[in-house]
């Protein structure tokens, strides 16, 4: 039954980090694309940007159900970054639709865009910070060590930084791809892919940087990596597709389905590498009193009515979610 909740909760979290990291990636690549790329990308992601926050809201279901010491911990320790996370969903939310849906094209348009395309940033920048936090070990619960040891030295340090940068790179990388398949001309189609290659490189860069940022932290995470035969297997698999999604990137025939397939399988095996590392570990807590999956699980009862609800939710959710997709996304 843990199991079960454990394979969701990591399945949500997986989809979030695609369809809502295409979304927030919008905002990134616009900056780089400019006016012209404006249309493009409002049109690619109105029929489904509110819907992706159903895989964030399912993840932090679980979480305040299944294990509501994780749940408390991160919303006392991390409320700061955690609130930047929601600050920017919202303001992003209600800019992309005052520019999006405003019937009068006026002066106001250029606020609505600048806000669009900061809160894009914002938002997956402290997605990364509190991941990182959650990783480092920083974490403390001793209220006698004052408030910026406590609620700000967790995520305020370098390594949390490269997080935050990392998911800016990979949330825009993903959303290039994505509105590859967008694209009404060859010309439009060239520039989105030359956006993709671009945001590909720094994305392992970026990556590259995290491993370094976690020794000069003193966070072994290489050294862990290197010890988790799957992690390894995952890194491998995200490497040998980064040919391939060039490649199809540089062909002149639309090839969307296996591109966005590629990118998926590609972003699926980084998150399933890390788990691996983290794994049964959800906080990193100074002094090694770790939280895991197994001391912080509520009781047998409650995880069962969990797994009835997750499993009735899904089959709502699931069916309409291939039914959206099928309406707006699937080409004709």
């Amino acid at each position: 039954m843990l199991t079960l909740i454990i394979l969701i909760l990591g399945a949500s979290f997986i989809l979030y980090t695609i369809l809502g990291g295409a979304d927030f990636g919008a905002g990134i690549v616009e900056t780089l694309a400019g006016e012209k790329g404006e249309r493009t990308i409002s049109k690619a992601i109105a029929p489904v940007w509110e819907a992706n926050h159903v895989w964030l809201i399912l993840a932090v279901v679980i979480l305040f159900t299944g294990f509501p010491s994780v749940y408390a911990s991160l919303s006392l320790v991390l409320h700061i970054p955690l609130m930047m996370v929601l600050l920017g969903i919202i303001f992003r939310g209600t800019a992309f639709t005052f520019r999006h849906y405003d019937v009068i094209n006026d002066n106001t348009h250029k606020y609505y865009t600048f806000l669009f395309k900061i809160s894009s940033f914002i938002t997956p920048f402290f997605l990364g910070v509190t991941l990182g936090a959650m990783i480092l070990g920083r974490i403390t619960f001793d209220q006698s060590v004052g408030f910026y040891e406590m609620f700000v030295l967790p995520w305020l340090n370098l390594f949390c930084f490269m997080m935050g940068v990392f998911a800016i790179a990979l949330f825009g990388y993903i959303s290039a791809v994505f509105l590859v398949g967008e694209t009404k001309n060859d010309r439009e189609r060239r520039r989105y892919a030359m956006f993709s290659r671009q945001l590909m490189i720094f994305t392992m860069l970026f990556g590259l940087l995290v491993f370094a940022a976690a020794e000069l932290q003193n966070h072994h995470l290489l050294n862990e990596f290197l010890q988790s035969p799957i992690s390894i297997i995952m890194l491998l698999l995200s490497t040998i597709l980064c040919p391939v999604i060039w490649y199809f990137l540089n062909r002149k025939t639309n090839k969307t389905l296996y591109l966005r397939i590629a990118v998926g399988i590609q972003v699926t095996s980084i998150l399933i590498g890390w788990f691996y590392i983290q794994y049964p570990v959800l906080i990193m807590v100074k002094g090694g009193d770790h939280f895991t999956f197994f001391n912080t699980q509520a009781p047998e009862a409650t995880l069962q009515q969990l797994v009835i609800a997750l499993i009735v939710g899904l089959v709502l959710i699931v069916p309409g979610f291939i039914y959206l997709f099928k309406v707006f996304k699937v080409e004709r």
